[in-house]
Formats: structure tokens, sequence, C-alpha cells
């Protein structure tokens, strides 16, 4: 992936030098890595990592600060500390920042062209545990986007998971853990997981797990839409950059992760859809690079 000498985003808020108070996770959309059910959005989250994979079902709220300069700063805001890393977490900070900008001009591009605004999510970096609008988010749930102040969190040690724990290695498979999150940005900035949220009102677990699986499987159709036009624009993609991108949206998929945690699959559980319909979505996206092609709630077949 061509990342090296972009710009940087001015939305990042570092936090890793700050200690979050305990407390629970109070709805908001994250994944799960763990084998422990978790409810966000409105939906269970199961270990659903994906890259943030995000969650999802419509939280509200997210991450809140934004670092000056052009790129993460070294003193973590209102605490006065010096964030300790290593070289590779600087390098992953970069990274993470050249991908945040690029989603930010991709993004700006696509809903001009629609005749709307587009409003940057913040990014917030943090270790361990962190509070959002949306709750306590932990390290253990993975990335996550709250859309009450739009932001997207993650801990970098969800990269050296995401390469070990579910085989999913290279920086593109990194870049679409961010755009995917992002993703759930876009969707909440065009109304849809506020409708997403309304259409669950009132229905069974089963039925409203059935709109989290679409609404998720759009978010990683989105997230292939900004790496189509992030390549047109810039060349971004490198040979081999789809296979990762596609190895990513399949580790995670729920059929995968329920299998790996409790031996069985459970479909009627599915809030982010199977390993199939995540890369094949992802895909879509890649391929067609509109908003318009992502229609996965009237799909007939995910």
């Amino acid at each position: 992936m061509r990342w090296q000498g972009h710009r940087e985003s001015r939305n990042l808020e570092d936090r890793r030098a700050m200690r979050a108070p305990s407390g629970g996770f109070g709805g908001g959309g994250m994944l799960n890595l763990l084998p422990t059910v978790f409810r966000l959005f409105g939906l269970k989250g199961g270990i659903i990592a994906v890259l943030a994979i995000g969650a999802y079902g419509l939280l509200s709220g997210n991450l809140g600060g934004l670092l000056g300069g052009a790129g993460p700063q070294r003193l973590a805001p209102g605490t006065g500390q010096t964030v300790r890393q290593s070289a590779r977490e600087k390098e992953l900070v970069r990274f993470v920042s050249v991908v945040l900008a690029d989603t930010e001009d991709t993004w700006k591009e696509l809903f001009t062209r629609q005749g709307r605004k587009y409003r940057e999510p913040k990014l917030v970096l943090f270790r361990g545990a962190v509070k959002s609008a949306c709750g306590l988010g932990k390290a253990a749930m993975g990335p996550f986007y709250c859309p009450g102040d739009q932001k997207v969190y993650i801990d970098l040690s969800f990269y050296r998971d995401l390469k070990q724990r579910f085989k999913a290695p290279g920086d593109f498979a990194q870049a679409y853990v961010i755009a995917h999150e992002v993703g759930h940005h876009v969707q909440t900035l065009l109304g849809i997981s506020k409708r997403v949220a309304k259409a669950k009102q009132g229905l069974s677990s089963k039925q409203a797990n059935r709109l989290s699986v679409r609404q998720e499987l759009q978010a990683d159709c989105l997230a292939g839409v900004w790496a189509h036009h992030a390549d047109r624009s810039h060349q971004l993609l490198e040979s081999g950059d789809v296979e990762e991108g596609l190895a990513a949206a399949s580790a995670i998929g729920d059929d995968r992760l329920q299998r790996q945690a409790q031996g069985y699959v459970s479909s009627d559980s599915f809030t982010h859809g199977s390993s199939a319909q995540r890369a094949k979505w992802f895909k879509t996206g890649l391929r067609e690079g509109r908003i318009s092609g992502c229609d996965t709630f009237s799909a007939q077949a995910l």
C-alpha cells in the first residue's frame, strides 16, 4: 500500500497517556474480539472484530478532542504527559493518520458530488480502555465508532491481534479496519444509522440481528468504495493489497469467529455477517465505487 509521503489528518486525538475510569460500555458500536457477547448499537457483538469493523448499530457517541498540528503530537491532550511509544507504534500512528486523511479527502469529494457536506470524524488513540459518549470502551472489544459524537476509537494493539490471532497481516488490512469504521460514520451522516435504530424497535433479537448484519455489510462495502477512489486518484493499492483486504474481511466473519470461540455456528446470532458475505460486499464497493452500489438493505441475497 503506497501511503508514505501523503498528508496526515488533523483529526487525531491522542489519549494513550490517559487512564479511563472503570465502568461499562453503554451502547455503542464496537466489535468484540473476545468470545464474550456485547450489545452495541443494539447489536449483539460477539467476537466480531472486524475491523472495526466496528460495530454498530446505532450508537450515540464518540471520541472527543482534536490534536492540533499536521499529525499526532507527543503530548497527550490535558495530561501534560509524553506518550511513550516504540518506533513501531510511532510508525503506526503516522499510518493511521494518513489513512484517516485519505478517507477525509475521498468522502468529502463524494459527498460534494451529491450536494452534501461531509463532516470529518475524529479518531481517538487509546490504550486499554477509553471513555466515550457511548460508555467505557475496552481494547478487547476492538476498534469502534460512536455515532453520538461521531468518533472512531482504536487501541493500536488491535493490529497485533489482527496479524497474529486473525492471521490477516498487511498494511491494507489495517487500513480496512479504519475504513470500515469511517463507513459507519458515513451511514450516520446519511441518516442510515438512525433509520436502522428506529426499525429495530419492537423487533425480536433475531430480526434485529438481521438488520445489524445488513448495516455492517454496508460499512464493509463503503470501505471498498473508499479504496476504489483512493486507488484511482493516487494509485494507493499495490499488488496483493486487495487480497489482504479480503483476507481481513473473511477473518472476522461471524461464522469463523463463532467456530473458533465455541466450536459451532449460530447464524441467528450473526451481527456482522459471514466471512463470505463480508468479503463479497467489500469487493462490491471496491469494484463499483458508488454509495448506491452498497444498498445491502434492498439486496435479496447477501
